[in-house]
């Protein structure tokens, strides 16, 4: 089975991205441009958290669609011809800094996680590491 999927997004949470980067309107553009499965980006931030726990249900293992009291409106920008089943998987960006062997070293990773529990679980532990809260793409000082 062939599919498009983006699974390195932000939400408006992060710095320097969109105000408009909401769930409804990942759906929307996702539809348009032929995007099948879509990351979520960001479920470290606590109210980016809350809102995915609010507007999205679960679709097949590992994957969340948009409930359809939000997916109705986006749906009337959305041609026919474009209309089409858009999945959200649960993903964050973590950037470590951290120093070694008198080096700055940086990593970036993309963690997708399972199901809402398993993120909150994840959030739960990075919280006790560093502020998850202060930005959608959390800079923690892991090696």
């Amino acid at each position: 089975m062939e599919f498009i999927a983006d699974l390195h997004i932000h939400s408006s949470y992060s710095r320097a991205t969109s105000r408009q980067m909401n769930l409804e309107n990942l759906y929307l553009w996702a539809q348009l441009k032929g995007i099948a499965v879509i990351s979520t980006g960001d479920f470290t931030h606590p109210r980016w958290y809350a809102e995915l726990q609010e507007k999205l249900e679960p679709a097949e293992a590992g994957l969340y669609r948009l409930k359809d009291t939000y997916a109705r409106e986006a749906d009337k920008q959305v041609p026919e011809s474009c209309r089409a089943q858009v999945r959200f998987m649960l993903s964050v960006e973590i950037s470590t800094i951290y120093k070694k062997n008198n080096r700055t070293r940086k990593v970036h990773s993309l963690v997708l996680a399972p199901d809402l529990l398993a993120a909150g679980r994840l959030n739960a532990a990075l919280q006790e590491v560093g502020n998850i809260a202060s930005d959608g793409r959390p800079i923690l000082g892991l090696d």
